[in-house]
């Protein structure tokens, strides 16, 4: 569905994405993990059309996206859900729910309420809610509002970063579940996320990012044995040669 061959992109002199390659199949949860600084959220970015790759390419469904404006990106597709949500705090929820869809709001205005109908059914605590100013939501709301905004482009390819930032263990969890659901109906989803348990857990596929590279690519099962990703990013303590005694390498 989506392949990138040998991406590179810039912020100012700065390289933040280096010669970088993916492919990504219909139906399919990849997960990109890696320290801040990786790359990780340029990529998506670039993939949104927010930043013109200095080289490489990037096909959806076999079409050249590569420097192609945001609007032209959401109408073939995909649709970014960015990092701490980026919500219109001044905007009601429906409101917000109704600027996802601003692309086909004269086209297909009828099917946009039964959209906002399936958004309240994926986040109940949603519902009832329409009138009320997304400023005021709590922290866990606004980013079930910006995933359901990100949702009412109908994208088939649902970019996702770091949605569970900053936000209690139970609406973590209560989020992830919903990105399981989206799965499960079909919607291809690349997650970059900080919560690296969850995140490979959830995942058909899972790549870690160092530096603007791909440095380790695998399925879930095979990251989770990973004995570096295991010390890198899962936290798990390992034995240090020598004196037997136990660290833990949680970055």
């Amino acid at each position: 569905m989506l392949k990138i061959k040998g991406l590179n992109v810039y912020h100012g002199h700065v390289q933040a994405v280096r010669d970088l390659s993916l492919h990504v199949e219909k139906g399919e949860l990849l997960a990109i993990i890696g320290v801040n600084g990786a790359g990780k959220s340029t990529l998506l970015e670039t993939l949104a059309g927010l930043h013109r790759p200095a080289g490489g390419d990037i096909y959806l469904k076999g079409k050249s996206i590569a420097g192609k404006p945001p609007e032209y990106i959401v109408r073939r597709g995909i649709s970014l859900v960015p990092e701490r949500r980026e919500i219109f705090h001044s905007l009601t929820v429906l409101d917000n729910l109704m600027l996802g869809a601003y692309h086909r709001y004269r086209s297909d205005k009828k099917a946009i309420a039964g959209d906002i109908g399936e958004i309240l059914e994926l986040f109940p605590a949603l519902a009832g809610r329409e009138r009320d100013y997304a400023g005021g939501l709590s922290g866990g709301l606004q980013q079930m509002l910006a995933i359901g905004r990100g949702l009412m482009a109908r994208p088939e390819l649902l970019l996702l970063d770091e949605p569970s930032i900053g936000l209690a263990p139970l609406v973590v969890r209560e989020i992830m579940a919903s990105l399981t659901r989206l799965k499960d109906a079909g919607v291809t989803i690349i997650l970059v996320e900080q919560n690296t348990q969850y995140a490979v857990k959830m995942a058909d596929h899972v790549l870690v990012m160092e530096r603007g590279r791909i440095t380790l690519s695998g399925s879930s099962e095979e990251i989770m044995s990973d004995s570096q990703v295991q010390q890198a990013y899962l936290g798990r303590s390992i034995r240090k040669q020598g004196d037997g005694s136990l660290a833990s390498l949680c970055v």
